[in-house]
């Protein structure tokens, strides 16, 4: 049995190693969304389309996909904190790789290394945050690991456009190779030593997949959240092809995207304390009509960085909501449960990325990417509400 001391111990030890799990999520998310802006840089370089620079994107989410179940699942007996590192000298690892790619064949090779860890070290976080507080505070907590991707919007994507613009891409995979390794650092230093489960295996995390509603929010994250990497994967050419603006305007359209996640990661966590389930249905019809609202207001500057604003700010909410809803679902099998909503929304990643790169090969247009994303917001919802119906005609039967 844990004594009051050592509770007390790990609590106060919450804040510095939050923030050492929050730096590693700012530089998985720096990696993960600057491709997005770089991808005219990308298809200079290697005298490609975008749609086909935008398969860099696709390969990281498959890395992130194929990583995190193979990782967490193998991974169930290895201690807490050691496995944290070992994911971030891996991103660091991926990421120096893509910094010195010498042909397109080894940077989507890269990529695809760079995301195996990515859902891992996110869904091992989670877990590790959210027993190192006190039990009403663990959606605030999962939501603080979070902070880090966002604020990696808010600040290290714009900046890694605008490196990227001035100095070359290149530059943008190897900061996030160094800040990769100071994370690792961080992590040896204020995460507390937390061992495996008492009785984890594969075995015990892989039964957390014949639970239906772990199904249910997985597919609802796969389709749900493809509508904003549909319009997201493509903002650079759509700032300057439908909205108008230079090019030195997209560092700045990317800054108020992450402005609105890193203010959804600080004050989602008060929905999630309330109601997951509420928290999961509200965003999603936000995001639906906020979609659908760019898709007609995108020509208009202003409209473009208040929407995306308010899109960046709902699908964050929408992230923690869904890695609350899997860990409550599977309480036996956390780890492989949290990592796996990082492949579910990395599905959403590639999927959004390629449907959205179908409009816009298709003749459409860049501004189509939003009907593209009001349909799957919509799917993601109608699969969310069909979870709650399934759920509650469970409990309302009575054995005989």
């Amino acid at each position: 049995m844990t004594t009051t001391l050592e509770t007390s111990t790990v609590r106060r030890s919450a804040a510095p190693a939050l923030a050492a799990l929050a730096l590693g999520g700012f530089g998985i998310g720096t990696t993960e969304f600057a491709t997005m802006g770089l991808l005219p840089q990308i298809a200079s370089t290697f005298d490609i389309s975008i749609p086909t620079a935008g398969h860099s994107i696709s390969l990281y989410a498959l890395g992130v996909v194929v990583g995190a179940p193979l990782i967490a699942g193998l991974a169930a007996k290895l201690p807490r904190k050691g496995l944290l590192i070992a994911l971030m000298l891996a991103v660091a690892l991926g990421n120096g790789l893509s910094a010195v790619a010498p042909n397109t064949t080894l940077l989507m090779v890269s990529r695809f290394v760079a995301g195996l860890p990515h859902g891992a070290f996110f869904g091992i976080a989670a877990v590790v945050a959210s027993g190192i507080v006190a039990p009403e505070r663990r959606g605030t907590a999962v939501a603080r690991v979070m902070v880090g991707l966002t604020v990696a919007n808010l600040i290290g994507v714009p900046f890694a456009t605008a490196a990227g613009q001035q100095i070359g891409w290149r530059s943008a995979y190897a900061a996030v190779a160094f800040v990769s390794v100071v994370t690792a650092l961080a992590l040896a230093r204020w995460v507390p030593r937390i061992p495996a489960a008492h009785g984890a295996s594969v075995g015990a995390e892989l039964r957390a997949f014949r639970r239906p509603q772990v199904w249910f929010a997985l597919v609802t994250g796969m389709i749900g959240f493809g509508g904003m990497f549909a319009v997201y994967s493509y903002i650079s050419p759509t700032t300057t092809e439908v909205t108008g603006l230079g090019a030195g305007a997209v560092p700045w359209i990317l800054a108020v995207f992450g402005l609105g996640m890193t203010s959804g990661a600080w004050l989602g966590g008060r929905f999630l304390d309330r109601s997951v389930m509420g928290t999961v249905f509200g965003t999603l019809i936000a995001t639906t009509v906020e979609l659908a609202l760019f898709g007609l207001l995108a020509t208009i500057p202003v409209a473009s960085f208040l929407l995306l604003f308010l899109i960046g700010f709902t699908t964050t909410v929408l992230a923690s909501a869904l890695q609350m809803r899997l860990m409550d679902a599977s309480p036996d099998a956390p780890s492989l449960a949290s990592s796996s909503n990082h492949s579910a929304l990395n599905v959403a990643n590639g999927a959004g990325a390629w449907l959205g790169g179908l409009a816009i090969a298709a003749g459409w247009g860049y501004v189509s990417t939003a009907w593209v994303g009001v349909a799957l917001s919509l799917a993601g919802l109608a699969i969310a509400v069909l979870s709650v119906v399934v759920e509650r005609r469970a409990k309302t039967v009575v054995p005989v």
